[in-house]
């Protein structure tokens, strides 16, 4: 017997929340138009899109045609148990079956090495190929460093870390080397031909091994799905695409999902371009800037800007930071929440300092 054979489950969302959750699902069956969901800090956005999941396999989306990409395998994980908890208030024993079946969730470079594997031979490439974490990477290059003769210069050749860092965003942000020395690493510029160099070496020596590193991974993935063909028969494996955390991907990964769904049609991203502070991987903020601009009719944005974690005065100080930003999309966080207490502003020497005086305040609170 079912739990609930009405919406109910969907009752404890907000207006905004429920907005972006039944975005594009009728009753037919039809798949929805391109939807970017802004979700600010503590605005419930990972309750969301699990509840966007289950409600999309509730009305008879099939599970094994969803694609779902989050920044890390934990948060995959942890977002398949929560769309399992509540897409069993309504499917009861089935849902645990139905979960299961949503076999297509995880990072990008997870979900491209699955499919690099698939269609290798199709690209002329090895499907028992082995993937380098980090440190193989960085090891191996080192390895081509010395080899080359670069490890014995008058001046100090960059670190292996540091040509790692070099060679994984020039492929992520797809900018040839000299912009990106420049930008990023100007003390590097004078190496940039050394650098070409290195960098030739290295891919050679992964071509002889048999190797990618997780740069790899996004790259050849994105060089395969620029066959028309092979993008159009991965695309139509999967009826409905989302992303995470979309302010963290970089130029690879959007060029991968535009190929992926050129037209937008069942593809969610969720992200907030206020958080895109970290880069990791060469993220670029244009990202989930010019994402409804991709597509013909825009895509729907729906703002998720109740915040559930802080108090009014600390949104207050939030939204004035955030105003100051010179391109974003336009939302005031709030809530229910009030208190007299204002912010502190706190000033520290660096981030040693900061863990320091933070940890310091818990165990005086503590006290």
């Amino acid at each position: 017997m079912l739990a609930e054979t009405t919406d109910q489950y969907l009752e404890s969302l907000n207006p905004e929340q429920r907005r972006a959750v039944e975005h594009g699902i009728g009753p037919d069956g039809t798949i929805g138009s391109p939807l970017l969901v802004i979700a600010g800090a503590g605005s419930g956005k990972t309750n969301t899109l699990a509840h966007r999941v289950a409600h999309l396999i509730i009305k008879g989306a099939d599970p094994r045609r969803m694609l779902l990409m989050t920044f890390s395998r934990r948060a995959a994980a942890e977002m398949t148990q929560r769309v399992e908890r509540i897409a069993r208030r309504v499917l009861g024993d089935k849902a645990g079956i139905m979960t299961e079946a949503l076999t297509w969730a995880g990072t990008f470079h997870g979900i491209g090495a699955r499919l690099l594997r698939e269609y290798a031979e199709s690209i002329g490439f090895d499907p028992a190929f082995t993937i380098h974490d980090r440190e193989d990477s960085a090891d191996l290059l080192n390895l081509v460093r010395h080899e080359l003769g670069f490890s014995k210069t008058e001046s100090r050749f960059p670190t292996k870390g540091t040509c790692l860092a070099i060679y994984s965003r020039c492929v992520n942000a797809q900018m040839p080397m000299e912009t990106v020395l420049g930008q990023h690493y100007p003390w590097c510029s004078g190496w940039a031909d050394a650098l070409k160099q290195l960098f030739a070496g290295y891919v050679e020596a992964k071509q002889k091994q048999n190797v990618l590193d997780y740069d790899d991974l996004l790259l050849w993935w994105a060089q395969m799905v620029s066959e028309p063909g092979i993008a159009q028969e991965i695309g139509g494996r999967f009826d409905h695409v989302m992303v995470d955390e979309y302010q963290d991907t970089n130029r690879l990964q959007a060029t991968i999902l535009l190929a992926l769904k050129p037209d937008g049609r069942g593809l969610t991203v969720v992200g907030d371009d206020a958080q895109s502070i970290y880069s990791f991987r060469a993220a670029t903020v244009r990202n989930i800037l010019d994402f409804p601009d991709h597509f013909s009719p825009r895509a729907e944005i729906v703002t998720l800007d109740r915040n559930y974690r802080s108090t009014q005065p600390v949104l207050a100080a939030a939204n004035g930071v955030i105003g100051l930003a010179r391109e974003r999309f336009t939302k005031n966080l709030w809530t229910e929440r009030h208190s007299a207490q204002l912010p502190r502003l706190v000033t520290v020497r660096d981030e040693a300092d900061q863990a320091r005086y933070i940890v310091e305040q818990v165990l005086a609170n503590r006290e």
